[in-house]
């Protein structure tokens, strides 16, 4: 309990002063009367704001019928003084537009105040500024602290105004509420944003393909049909795997017959077209020291359905139902020849194309190691590693995020532009993170991770209600510390975890869940919240210490502590 005016002595030389009028004598015989509270008396920052609720309970018989008080609510810090809303009291012979206070009755008083947070509020006190006149006469400010009048020298600094007369102001102000707990905005947002996924593989298969045609019925290799250009790519290709010392090679030769005969036959034709197709492709490959493996696979169903599949046969759909329809080859082959319109279709532009023993050289290659990215990196050699070496080595070593990543976003790829982001937010440039995510929406990125990341950033920016608006159809946690941003602490509480939760528990007091969640972080963020933990708990030594050991690991956390209204008990 506080009395809202300590003006004993003030009133009394006011009744004298002011206009004459004696109508705060009486008032001022019993100071005591007014009682005021401030909920919570510690202010704490949320959502941007800073709220408190002040109840005052005025007493029947003290409220002079021609008194006005003029009452505004204001928060004080060192770098100004930041005014509310003014509440005008008046007696009931008072002709204005305050709130009439009966002589005879009681009155009880309810105000919510909120202030928005500057920047140096962390540091502040929320005090009530009080006025006081008597009829026509003028408000004159009351110092309610130790009950006097504005000498003449505070009297000409109030009327010229600036910052003396604030600091006057302060002075004269009643503190209803003290220091400011800004727990809430060590939230951290970035730790729940999400990186979008690269495609990197650190070994890449790359197969090449090529086929050895035969006629029909017939296992012999003509000359002609080792002498094509996709053969001749295809052994250029294992040259050049030969040479490179990241690349291990596997060649395969595969006998196929088309599906237009007896099965058991086609089985024998396929296994001598594998036999001759290896003898060929031996002599083709003599120099590349490769061991080559044959296989017959007998008649060729699947490569028949993807030739039609890829063919401009009118009938091509009615052709790839019939193939659905039964699963025994003579079957299949007796219904498509009884399309006989189809099946000439399929002699001239399809079946020729499956006589053919295929070449296969599948490559596995490997990629550069991330010790190697990392070097080129540092060594100025980015613009050496492609687009998705760039997004996995910015997720694998977040020491060289930024530099990779800045180098992805020059292809223009929406990842990269919101990968970015994630690392700038990180960093704590909020307004980076954002401008990446706008590049990233106009790149026409429309993923999850692009929202919440966006709501994320928000929330960090405290723009609460942007945040909302991104947050939708985000996950449990993102919506968690929305909850967490607008003060739902212990709703918040349920759906997080680690460090986040921790917070939350600790704005929630509980303190035993809180110690829990940070169970195996040692970052220096973790230790200052155990001292804050410790603090609150009245555990003082072990606050120290914890508070020691966070300065040890992050310097600027000791300039954080000297303000922190949580840890007053420890200093």
């Amino acid at each position: 309990m506080k009395n809202l005016l300590k003006v004993t002595t003030v009133l009394a030389a006011a009744s004298l002063l002011l206009s004459g009028c004696n109508c705060f004598k009486k008032m001022a015989k019993d100071p005591s009367a007014i009682k005021v509270t401030a909920t919570p008396e510690v202010l704490a920052y949320n959502n941007g704001k800073i709220a408190a609720d002040i109840k005052a309970e005025i007493p029947a018989d003290y409220f002079n019928k021609k008194a006005t008080l003029k009452v505004t609510p204001a928060i004080a810090f060192e770098g100004g003084l930041v005014t509310g809303e003014t509440l005008l009291l008046q007696g009931e012979k008072v002709l204005s537009n305050g709130l009439v206070v009966k002589k005879a009755e009681s009155l009880s008083l309810n105000r919510h105040v909120e202030f928005a947070y500057q920047k140096g509020m962390e540091r502040c006190e929320l005090k009530l500024l009080v006025e006081v006149k008597c009829k026509k006469g003028e408000f004159t400010l009351i110092n309610a602290n130790n009950g006097a009048l504005p000498t003449k020298e505070e009297a000409a600094i109030l009327a010229k105004g600036g910052d003396a007369a604030k600091a006057v102001k302060k002075e004269f102000g009643l503190t209803v509420a003290k220091g400011l707990n800004m727990l809430q905005k060590d939230l951290d947002y970035s730790e729940a944003m999400q990186a979008e996924a690269n495609a990197y593989k650190n070994v890449t298969t790359k197969v090449v393909k090529a086929d050895i045609v035969y006629k029909i019925n017939s296992s012999v290799v003509a000359k002609k049909a080792v002498k094509t250009d996709d053969i001749a790519a295809l052994k250029a290709n294992v040259e050049a795997n030969k040479a490179n010392d990241r690349a291990s090679q596997s060649v395969y030769v595969n006998g196929y017959a088309s599906p237009d005969g007896p099965e058991k036959f086609n089985d024998k034709l396929s296994d001598k077209r594998s036999k001759s197709g290896l003898k060929a492709v031996e002599k083709l490959l003599k120099d590349s020291g490769l061991n080559i493996d044959a296989a017959a696979y007998g008649e060729d169903w699947e490569g028949f359905q993807e030739a039609v599949a890829a063919s401009n046969i009118e009938d091509k759909n009615l052709i790839l139902q019939v193939l659905k329809m039964y699963s025994s080859s003579a079957e299949r082959e007796k219904e498509i020849k009884n399309m006989s319109s189809v099946f000439k279709a399929l002699k001239s532009d399809v079946l020729p194309k499956l006589r053919r023993a295929q070449i296969v050289n599948s490559a596995d290659i490997t990629g550069k190691t991330d010790a190697e990215m990392v070097a080129l990196i540092n060594e100025g050699k980015v613009a050496e590693l492609d687009l998705e070496e760039l997004l996995h080595i910015a997720e694998a070593e977040p020491a060289v995020a930024e530099a990779a990543l800045v180098e992805a976003t020059k292809t223009g790829d929406a990842r990269a532009l919101n990968n970015l982001a994630v690392v700038y937010a990180k960093k704590g440039n909020l307004d980076a993170a954002l401008a990446q995510l706008d590049k990233a929406a106009k790149a026409g990125d429309k993923s999850a991770e692009l929202n919440t990341n966006y709501a994320l950033v928000y929330l960090a920016k405290g723009e609460t209600a942007k945040a909302e608006t991104y947050a939708k159809g985000a996950d449990k946690e993102v919506q968690a510390l929305v909850a967490a941003a607008k003060g739902e602490y212990a709703a918040a509480s349920k759906n997080l975890s680690g460090y986040n939760a921790a917070v939350a528990h600790v704005q929630a007091g509980n303190y035993a869940a809180a110690s829990k969640s940070l169970a195996g972080d040692n970052s220096a963020k973790a230790d200052y919240l155990r001292a804050v933990i410790a603090a609150k708990t009245g555990k003082v030594q072990e606050a120290k210490s914890q508070l020691k050991s966070a300065i040890a690991k992050d310097a600027t956390l000791a300039e954080k502590a000297k303000n922190d209204v949580n840890l007053d008990t420890i200093k």
